[in-house]
């Protein structure tokens, strides 16, 4: 049985983890005899979102982990506790929180960085030859941490967005929400979910290929 870290990057769309994206993921995998072991970062969100107001509680602080724990219903690693060698592929799911918490994109567009403990595990399994998938906002971070090996990706086709992105060097290329970008040169799989979905069956078509890719590189 294959198995598969889902980084996740808290729980709810506008702070954290998109859930619809991460249960998809989760769904899919385990529909393909797949083990998911799931891994947040142990750190405070970057802010607290309202998300029936979407505005910020502000003088609220939640854990990353801590709140990931709840997608994963109790099953999760601190990231910095999951080592490339004990998985065979890794994806990151979107939401805010890829932008947010994962990396600063949200905030410092083009000159934004990645956490430190991500890029590490994400570069060892690149090394290593494993593959790698990135949904909706997440392939922000393949952009960052591949750029300089000319990574081909998509976040659908916001310009703005793409423009940023391939100032990393990255290659975006325009994708509809129900498929995906496999750059098989270096084994990643990028594919737009909730940057272009309209509803969660839009979502899933493209998140179910890019798992099944995933695995088949695996």
């Amino acid at each position: 049985m294959k198995k598969v870290g889902v980084i996740l990057s808290g729980c709810g769309v506008f702070d954290g983890a998109e859930i619809h994206e991460s249960v998809l993921t989760l769904l899919a995998l385990d529909k393909a005899n797949a083990q998911a072991i799931c891994a947040a970062p142990n750190i405070p969100q970057h802010h607290v979102l309202n998300h029936l107001t979407q505005k910020e509680s502000v003088g609220e602080s939640r854990n990353v982990l801590v709140e990931a724990a709840r997608l994963a219903r109790g099953s999760i690693l601190p990231l910095d506790k999951l080592q490339a060698d004990q998985i065979d592929a890794a994806i990151v799911p979107g939401g805010f929180g890829a932008a947010k918490n994962l990396c600063d994109f949200a905030f410092r567009g083009a000159a934004f960085s990645v956490l430190p403990e991500l890029a590490q595990l994400l570069r060892a399994l690149h090394q290593a030859g494993k593959p790698l998938g990135f949904i909706c906002i997440a392939p922000a971070i393949a952009a960052s941490l591949f750029g300089g090996e000319g990574v081909q990706f998509t976040i659908g086709s916001d310009p703005g967005t793409a423009e940023a992105l391939e100032k990393n060097g990255a290659k975006h290329t325009r994708c509809a929400v129900t498929e995906i970008v496999i750059d098989r040169r270096l084994k990643i799989v990028t594919t737009p979910a909730y940057m272009l979905a309209r509803s969660i069956s839009e979502a899933e078509a493209g998140i179910s290929k890019l798992v099944r890719a995933v695995l088949d590189m695996a």
